[in-house]
Parts: structure tokens; C-alpha cells; sequence
């Protein structure tokens, strides 16, 4: 079998990889517009993390790939630097420099010198974590205490707001570990992160339209009071439920004022087995800060009016289809998957556990509270109903 030659992609093509990357598309389809498998486009998205390098443009004033090639048709043509430097309406000392410093009169080449010129052109920044090492240590010691990059600086910003040499942006980070030639954190740290990545993705590959549920009676979320849409008053919650292997499950709440959450274990799916686990961790809060839950339609929820009987408690059911309608929610079980992945048994997790993630959750930074934690905002909002 004839083995296929290494294709080198001009800026066109390259420029229409991280178009096509950008909008979701898989590396595969990338692949099939060059007629090449996926490992020939991973290789060069790679490369940078999966985050663009920005577009390389030439200033006015210096020369271009058809200046020098008009420079080594006139070299070969053997006439003087000031007849190259009239003919190009430039200065002879530019066409003298450009000459001397590739190879000569004898040994000038167009193509070499322009990429040469690319080359010095480059002037990469040095990394701010590169050149702050106590800032690089205390960013990996926080990642490995589970924290997210967006989550690290808007902590720093908070604890040093007149310091700027002990600020460092959540991108910084992200592209410090992405793009290992910056050298200031180990790519071991990449683990660290919720999705566990070793690259950039795009947001728009990621995306998901899912929505469970059957159930045609109860209270629909448009029902619900505006000032649980709002976020307005305390005690409200959402809930779901995640599932791992051999049909294990872990129940999930979130407050929705101050984003506090809550783990519940959970022998299986069936209805009766999840209210009663969901009964059982009501009574365990205040009244005032449990005035209402918000859950899918899906089967384990079915008997939501055993739940809103026994607590008082009543329970609004999101519109088919629409997971965004219980937002925290959706975004807390996609943190809680760093602690859990999918595919693994959840059923052997003790609630001790569970109530250790959960504890780990509440007591991290949360950008949408300006960085305060959800146990500090939950607190004071028990304090309050006192």
C-alpha cells in the first residue's frame, strides 16, 4: 500500500480549520474538506491548545514576498543595490540590509528570506506566571483544590484589588495550561480542570438539547412565583438526578439564591425510593429556607405530590425539553462530574461522601456571587430568617 504524502496546509486552509473548529465542527468533517484523516487537523489544532493564534500581518513599510522576489530576479539580472532600490521606489540601505542579512548577494533566496522576516518578526510576551513564581505556585495549588481558573482570579482580584503583580486573569491560566510551551505549569494540571481537557474546545460542540419526562400533572414553572424566577428571596430549590453505572443514581439540589448545594444518596430510580430519600433531606432544613423545589418531568418525580404532602413543599415541573429552565442546577451537576465522572458506580459513595463534595462545592468561590462561596451566602441567609 502507496503511503500518502505529508500535506502542508497553506494559511487559507489553515484559517478554514479553526473557522470550521470555532462553530463545533468535529475533527473528522475538518479532515474530509482536505481529504485527510482527523490526526492530520488534531495535530495542528494541538498545537496551540485548541485556542487560535492570532492572524500574523506584515506592517506598511516592510517589504513583502513580491519586493523580494523582485530583489532576487534583479540579483540574478546582476544589477546594482541602488538599481533594485530605484526600481522598488525603496532605499538602497533597506535593499543592502535585506541582501546582508540572508545570505548575500550570491546566496539570496526569496522564499527564505520572507520566512526568516516572519521569524524575527515574532515577539511573544513572556507569560505573567512564568515570570511571577510565587503567583504560578499559588495558581497549581489551587487547581489542585479543585478550583477553576475564573474562580482562582476572581479571588485574587478580590483579596489583592491594588496588587496587580498578584492578579492574574482565569485565560492566562487556561492558556498556560493548554499551550505547555509557556512552561509555567505542569501539564499534569490539566487534570485538575472539571472537563479534564487537554485542549480548548468550542462551545458550540458542546452543546446539548436533552429534557426527560412524561408526567402531565402538578404545577408547571410557569406557575411559580416571580421572585423565584428572579432569585429574589431565599429558599427555593432545583433538583435532578445523575446517573452512573449499574443504574446507580445521586440525587442533586441547589438553593437558587445563593447557588448552596446539596447531595442525596439514592438506592435506584424509582419514584417512591427518590421522594422518600428527598422527604428525608427536607426535614433536615429550616422551613423558611425550603419553600419550594423545581425538577424535571422525569419519572422519578412522579409522585411529587407524596413530597409536596409530607413537606408542604410544592414542587414546580419544568416545560419538556427545556433543561436551561432549571440553569443552576444543570451547571451544578456538570461541576459535581469532576467529582463523580460518568461511567463509574455512584452506588458505592457513602452520604458522608456526598456530603464532603458537597461541602468542598459550597466552600469554592462562585464568579456569579462576585466570588463569594454559596456556604457564606447561605449562611447569613439563615441568620437572617432567625
Amino acid at each position: 500500500m502507496k503511503r500518502r504524502t505529508r500535506i502542508y496546509y497553506t494559511a487559507q486552509q489553515r484559517a478554514l480549520m479553526w473557522e470550521r473548529y470555532q462553530q463545533g465542527t468535529s475533527l473528522n468533517d475538518i479532515a474530509r474538506l482536505f481529504d485527510r484523516h482527523h490526526s492530520s487537523v488534531c495535530r495542528i489544532i494541538a498545537e496551540s491548545g485548541g485556542i487560535r493564534p492570532r492572524d500574523k500581518h506584515r506592517a506598511k513599510a516592510h517589504l513583502t514576498l513580491t519586493e523580494r522576489e523582485e530583489i532576487s530576479r534583479s540579483i540574478s539580472a546582476n544589477l546594482s543595490i541602488r538599481a533594485i532600490a530605484n526600481k522598488l521606489n525603496r532605499s538602497p540601505s533597506t535593499i543592502c540590509r535585506e541582501v546582508n542579512r540572508n545570505g548575500g548577494y550570491k546566496q539570496y533566496r526569496a522564499v527564505n528570506a520572507d520566512e526568516a522576516a516572519w521569524e524575527r518578526a515574532k515577539r511573544p510576551k513572556t507569560c505573567k506566571l512564568a515570570t511571577n513564581k510565587e503567583l504560578a505556585v499559588f495558581v497549581a495549588r489551587k487547581l489542585k483544590c479543585a478550583w477553576s481558573p475564573q474562580q482562582i482570579a476572581g479571588w485574587l482580584r478580590r483579596q489583592h484589588p491594588s496588587d496587580d503583580s498578584f492578579q492574574v486573569s482565569h485565560e492566562t491560566i487556561y492558556k498556560t495550561l493548554y499551550i505547555q510551551t509557556r512552561g509555567a505549569l505542569k501539564k499534569e494540571l490539566q487534570r485538575c480542570l472539571r472537563s479534564k481537557r487537554i485542549m480548548r474546545y468550542s462551545r458550540h460542540a458542546t452543546l446539548k438539547n436533552k429534557g426527560l419526562g412524561k408526567i402531565s400533572d402538578g404545577l408547571t414553572i410557569s406557575e411559580r412565583p416571580e421572585s423565584v424566577e428572579k432569585r429574589l428571596v431565599p429558599g427555593h430549590w432545583e433538583g435532578d438526578l445523575i446517573k452512573g453505572c449499574n443504574n446507580s443514581y445521586i440525587a442533586t439540589l441547589v438553593e437558587r439564591h445563593s447557588r448552596y448545594v446539596m447531595l442525596v444518596r439514592v438506592d435506584d430510580s424509582k419514584t417512591k425510593t427518590v421522594i422518600k430519600a428527598l422527604i428525608k433531606n427536607a426535614k433536615k432544613l429550616p422551613t423558611k429556607m425550603y419553600k419550594s423545589l423545581t425538577w424535571d418531568r422525569g419519572y422519578e418525580i412522579t409522585n411529587h405530590k407524596d413530597f409536596t404532602q409530607a413537606t408542604k413543599i410544592p414542587v414546580y415541573l419544568c416545560d419538556p425539553y427545556s433543561p436551561w429552565q432549571r440553569g443552576s442546577n444543570e451547571n451544578t451537576n456538570r461541576l459535581i462530574r469532576q467529582y463523580f465522572p460518568k461511567g463509574t458506580d455512584l452506588s458505592t459513595h457513602s452520604q458522608q461522601k456526598l456530603s464532603s463534595v458537597a461541602r468542598k462545592l459550597n466552600e469554592r468561590p462562585r464568579k456569579v456571587l462576585e466570588y463569594e462561596t454559596p456556604a457564606e451566602k447561605f449562611n447569613l441567609c439563615v441568620a437572617s430568617t432567625d
